[in-house]
This record gives C-alpha cells, sequence and structure tokens, in this order.
C-alpha cells in the first residue's frame, strides 16, 4: 500500500485530502473556495485555525486556513487603483482568494500532490485588466506542506503588475506574546503607524491592525504554536516582507509572508511587474517540529 494518498469527498463542497501515512500528515484544499487550504495537519498535529461558518458560507471572507492573496496583499485606498488613467475596484487581498480554481491533475509518486489552476475571467477583469494563469501545486512530502506557484502573463503586449502572498491562520495557546526566530530588526506597526525597533517578540492580542517585518534578509521564521510545537515557513526571498496580525479573543496568529506592503498598487513603488508573455516560479513550505 502506498504511503500517499488524494481522495476527494464533499462537505458543503468538494474537498481533496492528501495524506502522508509515514509521518501522521493530511492536507485538506478546497479549489473552488479560493483554492484555499483549510487544513494542515503535520506529525499529527493540525496546525492551522479555521472558522467553519466562515468557509461554509458561500459569501463570507474565510477566517482560517491558507488563503491566496493575489494580484494584491492587503488594502487599496479606498478599495481602488489607478492604471493607465483608468480607475478600478478591488476588494482586500486582490482576486483569488474568492475564484472558483479548477483541478489540472493529483500525484502519489513520491508525495501526495494537487495541482490546481486559476485563469482570468469576466469577473477577475473587471477589477484587474490583464490576462492570467496561476498554478499552484501544493504537495506533501516528509512531513511538509510545499506550495509551488506559477504565475504567468498571458498578454503579447503589457506587463502585469501584481505583489502576492499568503495569509496562513496558525492555531496557538491562548498567549498571543510570541517570540518570532527571523533576521528583522524593525517593524511598521499600524495600529500607530509608526516604525519600531524589533526585538523578536510581538504582543498580537492588543493589537488591531497589523504589523509588518521590515529589513528581513534570510526567507525563513519560526514560532511556537500548540502543544510546544514549533512552526517554520521557508520562501522565495521574491517575498519581502512578513506581516503578523489576529483578532482578539481568537485563538490564532497569522504570519504571512508578502511581497509588497499594504497599498502598493496605489503608491506603484515595489510591484513585481512581470513581462508578457513570461511566468514567475516561487515557493513556500511550511513544517512543524514536535
Amino acid at each position: 500500500m502506498s504511503n500517499y494518498e488524494v481522495r476527494s469527498y464533499t462537505d458543503t463542497y468538494t474537498l481533496y485530502e492528501l495524506t502522508e501515512e509515514s509521518t501522521q500528515s493530511r492536507i485538506l484544499v478546497c479549489p473552488e473556495r479560493g483554492g484555499i487550504v483549510i487544513g494542515c495537519q503535520l506529525n499529527g498535529l493540525e496546525l492551522f485555525y479555521l472558522d467553519k461558518s466562515t468557509f461554509e458560507h458561500p459569501t463570507a471572507n474565510i477566517r482560517g486556513g491558507n488563503p491566496i492573496l493575489f494580484p494584491i496583499c492587503g488594502q487599496l485606498e479606498q478599495q481602488a487603483y489607478e492604471w493607465n488613467g483608468q480607475t478600478y475596484a478591488m476588494a482586500n487581498h486582490g482576486v483569488a482568494r474568492t475564484a472558483v480554481w479548477e483541478v489540472v491533475g493529483t500525484g502519489i509518486d513520491g508525495e501526495a500532490s494537487i495541482t490546481i489552476r486559476l485563469r482570468s475571467n469576466e469577473d477577475t477583469l473587471r477589477s484587474y485588466p490583464f490576462e492570467f494563469e496561476l498554478l499552484f501545486t501544493y504537495a506533501l512530502q516528509n512531513g511538509e506542506l510545499h506550495t509551488r506557484q506559477t504565475y504567468k502573463n498571458l498578454s503579447q503586449a503589457d506587463a502585469m503588475p501584481f505583489y502576492a502572498g499568503f495569509h496562513p491562520y496558525f492555531a496557538i495557546d491562548s498567549d498571543k506574546k510570541i517570540a518570532y526566530d527571523i533576521d528583522a530588526t524593525r517593524y511598521l506597526d499600524y495600529n500607530d503607524n509608526e516604525e519600531k525597533p524589533f526585538n523578536g517578540v510581538i504582543d498580537l492580542e492588543d493589537l488591531v491592525e497589523s504589523v509588518t517585518l521590515l529589513d528581513v534578509k534570510t526567507s525563513k521564521i519560526a514560532f511556537p504554536v500548540l502543544q510546544g510545537a514549533k512552526v517554520s515557513l521557508s520562501y522565495d526571498d521574491i517575498f519581502k516582507y512578513m506581516v503578523l496580525w489576529s483578532v482578539k479573543d481568537r485563538p490564532f496568529v497569522c504570519v504571512e509572508p508578502w511581497m509588497a506592503m499594504t497599498g502598493e498598487l496605489n503608491r506603484q513603488e515595489e510591484l513585481v511587474m512581470l513581462p508578457a508573455g513570461e511566468e514567475l516560479h516561487a515557493n513556500l513550505t511550511i513544517s512543524c517540529e514536535r
């Protein structure tokens, strides 16, 4: 019997379950709700928080799992931006997290994997006037979740601006005064818009808005979660910022790698500009030590 399995079943939506028996690991993916991973059990421990009522409601923003952020991370001023003299409306975190993705294929050869795809369509073009294709492969191997990303500009003429990211909700014990193992020395606190020194510890419990870690040199972060376990995220250098956020009295912290800071499509100072006909590849790996 194979160490790996991929199966699908219905629980409000069609879910795909990836399992790795040898490490007691399991990943749950819902393509039709933004291509989201809603469950991430590694080495026998479920890492993700999920408010299931927000997942089951067809139009609610899912509070939990790991939403995909594209073509923006965060918010825009008045939820709008201007491009080539025209104004476009765009909701927080972009169009991918509310779109229906399609399954391209699954595999159990050396890993349990699923590849999903999102192409630009009438809905996305209303707020983001660029032809694109996203291909994401979720792969479970050796007790780690790999998210292999391909961003394609399908245009034959124009460069495509974007800054993608992720918004994983990690379940924690009650204390949100957490030490983060990352080499940042400063952070921007959006609660008072002040830049502050970072000493490795942030208490998110009473913060309404997020904080963004700046001047990160090494693309990895580690921090404690439930039951004394430690989660590590490693990712490509194009994810230059790390955003931390939570909600008071909710047992989670969001630890979010972003390619640019919130509002970048308004500023247009450090956008990723993908040339016509080209593609960009990136990876995010989540692991857990117990």
